[in-house]
């Protein structure tokens, strides 16, 4: 408790989208190991007529990771498709508040999101599903998709408390 209020509110959300930074580039770092475990099978299937036993599961499991490791980073920088459309003529104050239901819509889906992984977690942990190839444990995948689902959530509370200051700026 002493550190917090050390570092205070300013500090916390500081050190929060530095980790959502980090998460972000681990999961580049895991879609790049992607690209080169895809190019050392078809490299192996040309060369000696042996692809990487599992590729495709592997690819399937760790692309899933990574696309969710981005979710955080997305939400917290406003890299998410928005419909311009509606707000180019609109004022700050409508912009703002535009922004603040956005912001309260993206936390109540990925509260959803988080609530039905976790349900999902636990369905696969009790039933063992593998892969057919390499017998991986489907629920594992899950693991780290939790966790940036969680970040997710923290990232959409933080663009939430942003949205709901520049609303009462105005």
């Amino acid at each position: 408790m002493a550190a917090e209020a050390r570092i205070g509110w300013a500090g916390l959300v500081g050190l929060a989208r530095r980790f959502v930074e980090w998460w972000a580039l681990a999961g580049g770092i895991v879609l790049l190991g992607v690209a080169l475990m895809t190019a050392w099978s078809a490299a192996s299937s040309w060369v000696f007529g042996k692809p990487l036993p599992g590729d495709f599961e592997l690819t399937e499991i760790f692309v899933a990771v990574a696309i969710f490791a981005f979710l955080p980073y997305c939400q917290l920088t406003d890299a998410n498709v928005t419909a311009d459309l509606f707000t180019s003529g609109a004022g700050p104050r409508a912009v703002a508040g535009f922004t603040l239901f956005a912001s309260l819509l993206a936390l109540a889906i990925a509260a959803l999101l988080t609530w039905r992984t976790w349900a999902g977690l636990l369905d696969y942990r009790r039933y063992v599903e593998t892969t057919a190839i390499l017998k991986i444990p489907i629920w594992t995948a899950y693991v780290p998709a939790l966790a940036s689902l969680g970040l997710l959530v923290l990232a959409c509370l933080i663009s939430l408390f942003a949205s709901w200051r520049a609303l009462l700026r105005g």
